[in-house]
């Protein structure tokens, strides 16, 4: 197991392998995750503690929801998505597949999405 700390609180991952990686989210009251989408990664989130707003949908439209203690949501690769712990301290569970690295992020209220477009546009020939 390891703890990969996150400016909105951290992760804790408890499995890894070749064929999928399951996380803990902890998830800060007021913080949120950046707007994102995974080119390859497919992904379940399962509401394990608290209520956790969901944006989800596509680059032209996303959608909001609750997700209660309970409630699980598939993200298909391409699928916009961002947690927020608008309410109270939120744990989500994480099941994927194992392409850890496959981050869109398109906002990031913590100069994430910024700093990886500084890094494409450096490595551009």
């Amino acid at each position: 197991m390891k703890t990969v700390p996150k400016p909105w609180g951290k992760e804790v991952w408890f499995a890894e392998s070749p064929h999928y990686v399951g996380k803990l989210l902890f998830i800060r009251k007021g913080h949120r995750l950046s707007k994102q989408y995974h080119r390859v990664k497919h992904e379940t989130l399962y509401t394990l503690k608290g209520r956790c707003l969901m944006e989800v949908g596509t680059l032209k439209r996303t959608r909001r929801k609750v997700m209660e203690p309970g409630s699980a949501i598939e993200l298909r690769p391409g699928t916009v998505h961002r947690m927020e712990a608008r309410f109270e301290d939120v744990t989500l569970v994480e099941v994927s597949t194992p392409q850890v690295w496959d981050v869109v992020r398109l906002d990031d209220d913590y100069g994430r999405a910024e700093k990886a477009r500084s890094r494409k546009r450096r490595t551009r020939p």
